[in-house]
């Protein structure tokens, strides 16, 4: 099973920026996929924002285009997620997502809370 180890999160104001990092157990050239999902307060389910299949385009959610950004790091086997322009809205636990093999493997995730 792959490990992930999420960071980054933290307090942001709104209108601040914030890079989170995906660290990957294993050299993510051999991934098949890496997403970033995110759980907002009160809702059970996880929200797809950022995703990207090996040897593709990043593909984000409508809610978030313009302001996310995803992108991979092979040197340091990490996954990162840079968030722009952050609103209260943003708030919510991001967690990484990636599959090498079934089933995909999840981090703990990592809190981000856009308050003034």
């Amino acid at each position: 099973q792959v490990q992930l180890v999420e960071s980054g999160g933290g307090w942001v104001q709104p209108g601040g920026s914030l890079r989170l990092s995906c660290t990957v157990s294993i050299n993510t050239f051999s991934l098949e996929y890496m997403g970033w999902y995110r759980r907002t307060p009160g809702k059970s389910a996880r929200e797809l924002v950022a995703s990207i299949f090996s040897g593709g385009q990043p593909n984000y959610a409508d809610t978030v285009k313009g302001q996310f950004t995803i992108s991979k790091d092979h040197s340091e086997n990490t996954i990162h997620l840079q968030i722009s322009k952050q609103q209260p809205a943003d708030t919510a636990v991001y967690y990484c997502n990636v599959l090498y093999r079934r089933p995909n493997s999840w981090g703990q995730g990592t809190q981000i809370t856009v308050s003034s």
